[in-house]
């Protein structure tokens, strides 16, 4: 799977997590957020997410904090 993490409109990071077979470039010409912050892929593991990689179409990499806000919006979405 791939991500993109955007800025939402009141400047929290917001990841949209989407199919390999979908280009960083597509993807992003469909979001309405002004700024992309981060891109790479997600893979779940025992210990949770991992975000690794780029985008090069994007000219963005994997941010530091990625994978906790990423794993932050797992753990919401169970409570």
């Amino acid at each position: 799977m791939k991500y993109i993490m955007f800025e939402d409109f009141s400047g929290a990071p917001v990841p949209i997590i989407f199919p390999s077979r979908i280009n960083f470039d597509e993807m992003r010409e469909q979001m309405p957020y002004t700024k992309a912050l981060s891109a790479g892929y997600i893979t779940l593991t025992h210990e949770g997410v991992r975000c690794h990689g780029q985008s090069k179409s994007l000219q963005l990499e994997t941010g530091p904090d990625d994978a906790a806000v990423i794993q932050a919006k797992f753990e919401d979405a169970e409570s």
